[in-house]
């Protein structure tokens, strides 16, 4: 693995443990076993190694977004897909990076924004609009409206006000709200779906816990 990409990997890593503020370059040469000198060869300042960090989460998740609506069977499965995802993504994640993001690195967040705003509304807004074809949400659901409403919600995780971490796990709280979302626009033939797919998490987190034991 070339030096620019252990870097980022490690980055990644502590940023996602600690949060990005507290974590200096001189702790990520440190962790690597380099100098400091080598971490500036492959990124100018410590904005530009965040920007390239967060940019590489994004794009995981645009790939993931887009493979989810292909290879899913139904609006309801789409959005279960998605949460396998966001444990893969949030699992040991510190909710403290957004707020550092916005307060310290400006243009990541600006990109942050504009993923959010763009690319993941119209990803929830065109699963609204899949779920009403299929008759899995009930047909009087606004999708611009909820899609709006769901964007938001997703980030409420991430503030550490109304979910401190000591007390709350960012991935079972995100399903939380997920599953809140499915349920207060599924119809009775999607309640029942998504009851289905509640159970077959269940019995396969049930089963890995088993296989690990």
């Amino acid at each position: 693995m070339e030096i620019k990409e252990r870097i980022k990997q490690k980055a990644d890593e502590l940023y996602r443990r600690y949060g990005i503020k507290s974590v200096t370059m001189d702790e990520i040469a440190s962790q690597l076993g380099v100098s400091k000198k080598t971490i500036y060869q492959s990124f100018s300042d410590k904005d530009e190694l965040v920007d390239a960090v967060i940019g590489e989460i994004l794009s995981y998740n645009r790939d993931c977004c887009k493979s989810y609506r292909t290879q899913s069977e139904n609006a309801v499965h789409e959005v279960f897909l998605a949460m396998d995802m966001i444990q893969t993504m949030f699992d040991n994640m510190n909710p403290a990076i957004l707020h550092d993001i916005e307060r310290n690195h400006p243009a990541t967040f600006k990109k942050f924004r504009e993923y959010k705003y763009k690319f993941l509304y119209e990803v929830m807004k065109e699963n609204i609009e899949r779920g009403k074809r299929e008759g899995l949400y009930r047909p009087e659901v606004n999708a611009e409206v909820i899609a709006k409403v769901r964007l938001e919600t997703v980030m409420l995780p991430f503030n550490e006000q109304l979910f401190p971490k000591n007390k709350f796990s960012m991935v079972p709280l995100h399903h939380e709200i997920i599953e809140y979302f499915l349920f207060g626009v599924a119809s009775l033939k999607g309640y029942k779906l998504i009851l289905k797919y509640k159970r077959k998490r269940a019995g396969n987190t049930r089963k890995i816990k088993t296989e690990v034991q």
